[in-house]
């Protein structure tokens, strides 16, 4: 630099890259927030002394309003929710991703009255850095509040009727169009499914996928047994199908939990799979690969989900502008299909 030339002030964005650290790692460790490891504070503090830093008063006051947390929020009604197989998985892939952000997890969910009125105030209170929200269903007040929250949020699939700025989902069309064009490539022409709650895009899309596979080949959609993803409502469809329309011979449950409960009815009624009946499943969690017999499905990088959910919310977190991401799915050949 030219002698006389004052030095233009480092910025925080270079003391991270310095401290080889996220930019809301660094503003923490200046404003001694809470959850950041030893290592990565000393990186910081002998980054701001190699550069020296000096923090802008405006941008410090609105940093310290961050807490090191980042709140992963459920709209759902059961509490052992956190412990089905899909949302573990979502749980570890976020957790991951914000250890390495030094961010704070935490687990909410918006079951009862007063659960949904502790999610709003956590909203309106930036009583997180940012927030990941999940299961949200049809008319859900959540759904509204998070869009006009004056916090970062990232919404875990599509809400009904809403596309929000900051999203990631899965190819649930495509997956479910996949495993129903399986279904009919074997000649089963005589397929019906098992879809997810019609409140939840979730559920919708993926019955759109059922059905435009059948329009393609030719084939009329059979009219859909709505479960609500466990297995026994999987249990109960498939009892139903088989009720209303004994012929079928394919089917299509929008999640493994459904297929499996399918595949129990069908051995309890003597139906064999996949010689009477064949199941295809969606999400390739662990209890496909052990069913009886093993469940075809539709594989979703669930951890991946998670994961992407928080790196988007860091980036935002870090002033960024992230797009929203769609990720792929395949379809995992087994016994029962």
């Amino acid at each position: 630099m030219a002698e006389g030339v004052p030095r233009r002030p480092s910025t925080l964005d270079e003391v991270a890259e310095l401290a080889g650290v996220s930019r809301s790692v660094a503003s923490r460790v200046l404003n001694n927030a809470p959850h950041v490891s030893r290592a990565k504070r000393e990186a910081v503090e002998r980054a701001v002394h190699r550069l020296g830093y000096v923090p802008n008063p405006t941008a410090r006051a609105l940093a310290t309003r961050q807490t090191g947390a980042a709140a992963l929020v459920v709209s759902g009604e059961d509490p052992s929710i956190f412990a089905d197989p899909f949302f573990a998985q979502v749980i570890v892939g976020a957790s991951a991703a914000l250890d390495d952000a030094d961010l704070h997890l935490m687990l909410c969910l918006a079951a009862s009255d007063r659960g949904r009125r502790r999610v709003e105030k956590l909203l309106l209170s930036r009583g997180a850095d940012g927030v990941m929200l999940m299961a949200l269903r049809e008319d859900d007040p959540l759904a509204i509040l998070a869009q006009e929250a004056e916090m970062p949020v990232v919404f875990g699939g599509r809400p009904v009727g809403l596309v929000p700025r900051w999203y990631v989902d899965v190819d649930n069309v495509g997956g479910a169009r996949a495993a129903t064009e399986h279904l009919i490539s074997a000649g089963r022409t005589r397929v019906a499914t098992i879809c997810g709650r019609p409140d939840t895009e979730v559920g919708r899309a993926r019955y759109r996928g059922y059905r435009d596979a059948m329009l393609a080949a030719g084939l009329e959609p059979y009219p859909p047994e709505a479960g609500d993803f466990t297995e026994r409502s999987g249990a109960h469809a498939m009892a139903a199908l088989l009720a209303n329309h004994p012929d079928v011979e394919g089917v299509f449950a929008a999640n493994d939990n459904m297929g499996v409960g399918a595949l129990r009815t069908l051995r309890e009624a003597g139906r064999s799979v996949p010689g009477d009946v064949a199941v295809v499943g969606f999400d390739d969690l662990a209890v496909a690969g052990v069913a009886d017999p093993p469940l075809t499905t539709v594989h979703q990088p669930i951890e991946g989900l998670g994961r992407e959910m928080a790196r988007m919310l860091v980036a935002l977190v870090d002033g960024q502008d992230p797009t929203p991401l769609i990720l792929p799915t395949r379809l995992v050949t087994r016994a029962s299909a």
